[in-house]
C-alpha cells in the first residue's frame, strides 16, 4: 500500500480548502466534499465538489495504471537466467 499523502486545495476568494488524505480514505475524502457542498454556511459549491471529485478519481486511475505497467511480466523471469 502507498503510504503517499495527497493534497488537494481550492482557492476562492480570501477561502482555502486544503484537502490531505492518503490512498485508503479517498472514498471519505468524496463524501466530505459532499458535505462541504451541502453546508449552506460555506462558499463551496456542488460545482466545486464535482471538479475536486473528478481530480481524486483522475488521480486513482493514474496510480492503478502506473501499478499495472509495473507489475513484472512473466517472460522478465526468463530473461534473467
Amino acid at each position: 500500500m502507498n503510504q503517499d499523502i495527497n493534497v488537494l486545495a481550492l482557492v476562492k476568494g480570501e477561502e482555502r480548502y486544503v484537502f490531505l488524505y492518503d490512498d485508503a480514505s479517498r472514498a471519505e475524502t468524496l463524501r466530505v466534499l459532499g458535505r462541504y457542498a451541502s453546508n449552506p454556511q460555506l462558499s463551496f459549491t456542488w460545482y466545486d465538489a464535482a471538479v475536486l471529485s473528478q481530480k481524486i478519481r483522475q488521480d486513482e486511475q493514474k496510480q492503478v495504471s502506473q501499478r499495472r505497467f509495473d507489475m513484472p511480466l512473466a517472460t522478465d523471469y526468463d530473461e534473467q537466467f
